[in-house]
């Protein structure tokens, strides 16, 4: 499938990409493309820095950041208003990402840029957490758009997902009331 053109057109933003845990078919650079291209589909302005690393980094992040003591497959920080030139940074779990692309059939390759889009369409102000679907409709199209497998929204959502959350529900223990 063909790009847009003006997906094509170049940007001059460069992100910084740090690949700390290596993804199998991903150098930086084609990393850094892939980012340029979904922050410019996204209308983001900004530099973009992406932090590829394992579970126990993004953990620590997550604990520092967010209070979660658990790693996770992707975090966005978003850069304070005041700072211009800058547009936020996304965390990336490339253990996750490997595990997820296996049970999904794609490439982690494929994975990690489903989750660089799904970052930059946070730190482009949109959160699935409250916006009645508007960022998964955004991710869905540009994930469309970029060629990529299905979304981290749209698969955490519809029957499905409800399937594993249930199935997920039901191995849980069920705390004893006292």
């Amino acid at each position: 499938m063909a790009l847009p053109l003006f997906l094509l057109q170049t940007n001059d933003m460069q992100p910084i990409v740090i690949l700390k845990r290596p993804v199998p078919g991903l150098s930086d650079s084609q990393l850094a493309k892939f980012t340029a291209t979904a922050c410019k589909a996204a209308r983001l302005r900004g530099t973009v820095t992406v932090l590829v690393g394992g579970n126990r980094e993004i953990r620590a992040l997550n604990l520092r950041f967010k209070g979660n003591n658990r790693s996770t497959d992707v975090l966005s920080f978003p850069a304070p208003i005041f700072v211009r030139g800058f547009a936020g940074d996304i965390a990336i779990s490339a253990d996750t990402a490997a595990r997820n692309a296996r049970a999904l059939g794609h490439s982690a390759s494929d994975e990690i840029r489903i989750l660089v889009l799904h970052g930059v369409l946070h730190l482009a102000g949109y959160d699935h957490e409250s916006d009645n679907g508007e960022m998964a409709d955004r991710e869905q199209f540009m994930r469309k758009q970029l060629g990529l497998p299905m979304g981290l929204i749209q698969r955490n959502t519809g029957p499905k997902a409800a399937r594993r959350k249930t199935k997920w529900a039901a191995r849980r223990p069920v705390p004893a009331r006292t």
